[in-house]
């Protein structure tokens, strides 16, 4: 039986205010629901809830690139949006790149709760997301995409990524699931 725990990616306040026009926004403000539901879940569970976001430097190498600064390290913008059902024994990652393993020490914070998976959701499904799950497999950890609590810069785009890995042959230790189906298995292995 897998313990899982629930890492919620990169929902800062940069990225959910209006001003900054990315088209994120509306997508990233449509998840927010359903990701508190599954945070009651698993808190219901008794299993770890982790915020990993965004904390980069204003010099930072990624900003070399199209992208502008933004979730800068202890600035408002790369604090975790206030929507989302937080309490203060949830773990708060701050990560410099776009995994939550990397530089961050998670893989020791998980191995020290006894985690075996991880449930990712948030944004971006193609960046953020895609590279937290693949990196728990690198690190020998189970990985779930749950797709209705994720999205991308459009739903075209986050419906080709999650295609692209809906049948693969790292099941069961990679999969894609909705939250309603991540639940049900989760209280199923509880039972058993």
């Amino acid at each position: 039986m897998d313990k899982t725990a629930l890492v919620i990616i990169d929902m800062v306040k940069d990225y959910f205010v209006e001003k900054n026009d990315y088209p994120i926004t509306p997508l990233a403000r449509a998840i927010i629901k359903p990701i508190n539901q599954l945070i009651a879940g698993f808190r219901q569970l008794n299993l770890p809830v982790i915020f990993s976001t965004d904390a980069f430097n204003e010099d930072d190498f990624i900003f070399k690139s199209r992208m502008h600064p933004h979730a800068l390290a202890g600035t408002e913008g790369a604090e975790i949006v206030a929507d989302l059902d937080r309490e203060d024994d949830d773990l708060w990652l701050p990560k410099p790149r776009f995994s939550a393993f990397f530089n961050t020490g998670f893989e020791n914070i998980l191995k020290e709760q006894q985690v075996t998976q991880i449930a990712v959701v948030g944004i971006a499904t193609n960046f953020c997301i895609l590279t937290t799950a693949m990196d728990a497999l690198c690190h020998d950890f189970k990985a779930v995409i749950v797709d209705d609590c994720t999205t991308a810069f459009s739903q075209e785009i986050h419906e080709q990524c999650l295609a692209a890995y809906r049948r693969n042959p790292l099941y069961p230790l990679f999969q894609i699931m909705n939250a309603s189906e991540l639940l049900t298995t989760l209280k199923e292995d509880e039972k058993a």
